[in-house]
């Protein structure tokens, strides 16, 4: 990889996406948020009628995966959002989807990709590593603020045991499991708007470019 490659973990709904974004657009660099793609792989099982759980299903439906599921409305379902903690469970899915997130890594002249293992796994020698966290009742608060914008009879006690559950699943998977690099600077925006927390992590990537 010769460009700059940011890499911006974190856990559901700790706003690491929008950081990630906002940072991709101020340094002129490219942006994946790769929790689409295996959200779009969860959607596929569950729109083929599969079970997120079952590694042949959840397979199928990643070497299956179209430019086009990562536009679908649905991505941001809790029953989505559950499938793709599932999906992102089995080695071979995660094996698939590898070779995609890195070949969008080494696009010049950089990228800044978001997801649960970018700085221990797909971009473990990225030059600047950011861990974007929150306590799991803030980030409960924000997913369910988001959610009642688009439907309604959301409820937060759900939002927020969804939020524990997959945290719980995605820190324990056997692949991958949901942590900071060692040499990451961690970011915990319970206390901060988006404005603070993208200044903050400008401020960690200008200071160590």
């Amino acid at each position: 990889m010769s460009g700059l490659v940011i890499a911006v973990d974190g856990p559901a709904a700790s706003g690491k996406s929008t950081l990630a974004s906002r940072l991709a657009a101020d340094l002129g660099l490219h942006f994946l948020d790769t929790g689409l793609i295996y959200r779009a792989v969860g959607a596929r099982v569950l729109g083929e009628g599969g079970d997120p759980d079952d590694a042949a299903d959840a397979q199928v439906a990643a070497e299956g995966l179209a430019e086009t599921d990562l536009a679908r409305p649905d991505l941001h379902t809790p029953e989505v959002s559950q499938a793709a903690s599932k999906v992102a469970a089995h080695q071979d899915v995660r094996g698939v989807l590898l070779d995609y997130q890195r070949r969008f890594a080494a696009r010049e002249p950089g990228a800044v990709l978001a997801g649960r293992d970018i700085g221990t796994v797909v971009c473990a020698d990225a030059r600047r590593k950011i861990f974007v966290t929150a306590s799991v009742e803030e980030r409960a608060r924000r997913r369910f603020e988001e959610l009642r914008r688009r439907e309604a009879g959301v409820i937060y006690d759900t939002v927020l045991q969804d939020l524990r559950e997959r945290d719980r699943r995605d820190q324990s998977r056997a692949v991958a499991p949901l942590k900071p690099a060692a040499d990451a600077y961690v970011l915990d925006t319970t206390a901060m708007d988006t404005e603070m927390a993208f200044e903050a992590a400008r401020a960690f990537v200008i200071g160590n470019t």
